[in-house]
This record gives structure tokens, sequence and C-alpha cells, in this order.
């Protein structure tokens, strides 16, 4: 008789532990899931994917706290004095419909940075879900830096692998025609590793000369189907990579 009750005592206990796990487990997966397909956050910074709300967020935290390095990103006003020679009169957006964005990215050297970014107000939503799915990734991002810490040079920012949005500038290889940077809603990813051929057949940066076969596997290197390439396609950007003069490092909301 003991024996009888205690089997059925054992199993009772297996039956609860078995039922309880599925029961808590699929509001934590659901939260989580939820979050981390959201496509952006405004401001603020958060220890998580950039979810829809802090609310969600601190739900989804509770429930699945991430492993690891985790993307933390702030949108914050930028000021005219901050933007330096990228910025003057005359150009198509004004110091205060732009935003910088701080946020986390991987390094080549397999650590966590912290990278600036000016960007238009309208995309800065897009711009925080394509870098967190690069985050996500691992995609190594050389330097992320305003054109301003290069005195909006263009040239000195590809030279040094920079990572960059807004510039009030011409096109490079094209003088007269303004740039899309100047808009705020154009981004150029690893210069060097991800060059621009302009239409007199001349390469930029001029290092990037060995990166022009896409068939190596080179550290950085953004190539058609990636996590790249398929994050800004999900914001409905496109890439200049497809051009017919190349301009592998270039992303845009309106293709130009």
């Amino acid at each position: 008789m003991q024996i009888v009750l205690r089997v059925a005592a054992a199993a009772s206990v297996l039956l609860l532990t078995a039922g309880a796990c599925p029961a808590s487990a699929a509001p934590a997966a659901s939260a989580a899931l939820a979050a981390a397909s959201a496509p952006a956050a405004s401001a603020s910074s958060f220890g998580f994917a950039p979810p829809p709300s802090p609310a969600t967020s601190t739900a989804a935290l509770r429930a699945a706290p991430p492993k690891g390095p985790v993307f933390q990103h702030r949108t914050l006003p930028v000021t005219r004095a901050a933007l330096g020679r990228t910025y003057r009169p005359g150009c198509p957006v004004p110091p205060q419909r732009l935003r910088l964005l701080r946020m986390s990215h991987w390094g080549f050297d397999g650590k966590v940075h912290t990278g600036e970014m000016v960007v238009h107000e309208r995309v800065a939503k897009d711009v925080l879900y394509v870098f967190w799915k690069a985050f996500g990734a691992k995609f190594p991002i050389r330097k992320m830096r305003p054109l301003s810490a290069y005195q909006g040079s263009d040239q000195a920012s590809m030279a040094d692998d920079n990572t960059s949005a807004f510039n009030c500038r011409q096109v490079v290889g094209n003088p007269g025609r303004l740039s899309q940077h100047s808009y705020g809603d154009a981004i150029d990813i690893n210069t060097v590793e991800n060059p621009y051929v302009d239409r007199t057949g001349r390469i930029h940066p001029p290092a990037g000369a060995r990166h022009l076969d896409r068939w190596r596997n080179t550290k950085g290197m953004i190539r058609s189907g990636d996590v790249i390439t398929r994050a800004f396609r999900a914001i409905g950007w496109e890439w200049g990579g497809r051009w017919s003069n190349p301009d592998y490092q270039h992303f845009s909301r309106n293709g130009r």
C-alpha cells in the first residue's frame, strides 16, 4: 500500500513539473519574440533589442534576460554647433530635424564599441533596427563617427574606414549634384571594405581597390543577401552595390 502511494505521489510531482514549464515559458518566449521583432525604439537606452515601448522591454527582460553583450542605444537632439562643417546655410535639412544616434556595434577586434551617427529624425527608428540586426549577427564595423569628426571631409572619412550618414555635400565624383547624405537618409558602411567606383572609374577610397573582388571572404564586406542588405531591404532602403557604377558602402531611403 505504501509503495503504491509513493508511486502515485511521485507521478503527481512529475505531472505538475511537466505542466508548469510550458505554461510559464510560453508567455516569456512570446514577450521576448515580440520585442525582438519590433522595428525600433525612439529615445532612451535599453539593454535589449529595440522594443516598441519601455514597458515591453522591461517585461521581456524579466522573462528572458539576455546572455552576453546587448544592443544599447540612445537618440539625441543635434545642435548646429555640433554639426560643424557638415552643415551650412541652405542645406536641405535644418539641424532641429536631425538626430544623433549613439549605439553599440561590434568592432573588427571582436569587442563591443559605442558609435555615433547623425540621421534625419524620420529614419532614426529604422536605422536603429538595421544596426540592431547587425549587432545580433556580430557584423563588424570598423568605426562609427559623425562627419564633423573629419571636418566634413568625405574623403578623409572613407580613408579612415568610417561608417556615417549625414553630411551636407556634393556627390563624390559628380560635383554638380547634391548627395543624398545631405538629407540624412543615406548611410555608408565600412568604406574601405566596400568601395565606391564613380562614373569615371575612380575608386573611393583608393585603399578599397583590393576589395573590388566581391567573392573574397573579407571581414566587414557587404554582400547581397547578408544581414546588412536584408535589414535595409526590410525598411525599404536600396543598396548602391547594385548600381552600374557600384557603391558597395552606400544605402539610401530613395535609392540615390
